[in-house]
């Protein structure tokens, strides 16, 4: 945008964008990207005191913004969430599939609970947001939906296997719906690799201080963001179904 300072490539001036898990790690990051550069936010997480502190952040900036308190793992809190986002902006271009979780626990240990809990934060709730919220982009002026993946769905790794498995099929919900809401709403995925961010703070310091990657360390959240800008905007308008690995180089 002229006399802005953003490339214009990168300027989301007048862009709804809605976070999942964004009151916090990767999710604020990319919360605070967005306004930065001239969106309008929507942010999802179970903790709405959280939502409204990101949200203060974002009306710092001269953005509006939308704090909103869900459990993105439930249909029902899911179908509100889109609802509200919808009552209130009228519309939302850019959604990003961040909430999850994925706790480490021996496989014959998992219980049904907990593998269920699992299942639907990382993968039930990212389908139902994407698949009616891509529905609404592609019968409007289309959009952009990135699903936040890992690279647990790519390599093995044991004692995380239900949240794998969820990942692993976020991938493939992503380059199914890419296919099924062309041409006018791009879906791609983003593999992350270990991040320094809140959970960090459970590793041991040997796992904080590096990583088995080719670049022995973990990243810092602020790593993430310049992906995320490349495939929500009209930089990658060429790049749908794919799986962007932001690892580190893990093997």
């Amino acid at each position: 945008m002229e006399g802005t300072g953003i490339d214009p490539l990168f300027d989301f001036s007048g862009k709804v964008v809605l976070v999942t898990g964004g009151s916090r790690g990767l999710g604020r990051q990319m919360v605070r990207a967005f306004a930065e550069r001239g969106a309008d936010l929507i942010i999802a997480s179970r903790k709405v005191e959280a939502c409204e502190e990101a949200a203060a952040e974002v009306r710092s900036l001269g953005r509006r913004a939308l704090a909103i308190g869900a459990h993105c793992g439930r249909w029902d809190d899911v179908d509100r969430l889109i609802e509200q986002a919808y009552d209130h902006f009228g519309r939302v271009d850019i959604l990003v599939n961040n909430a999850g979780m994925g706790p480490e626990q021996p496989s014959d240990e998992t219980s049904e609970a907990l593998f269920d809990s699992v299942v639907n934060l990382n993968l039930k709730g990212p389908f139902r947001l994407a698949a009616r919220i891509g529905k609404r982009m592609a019968d409007g002026d289309g959009g952009a939906i990135i699903n936040i993946s890992s690279i647990a769905s790519l390599t093995p790794m044991p004692r995380v296997v239900p949240y794998a498995a969820a990942k692993a099929g976020l991938n493939a919900m992503t380059v199914s719906l890419a296919h099924e809401y062309a041409p006018k709403v791009r879906v791609n995925a983003i593999c992350a690799g270990p991040f320094l961010t809140d959970i960090a703070l459970a590793w041991t310091e040997e796992m904080r201080a590096g990583a088995a990657n080719a670049l022995r360390r973990n990243g810092d959240p602020r790593e993430i963001v310049t992906s995320a800008l490349y495939l929500a905007s009209p930089a990658s308008s060429f790049t749908t179904g794919a799986l962007i690995r932001v690892d580190g180089g893990a093997a």
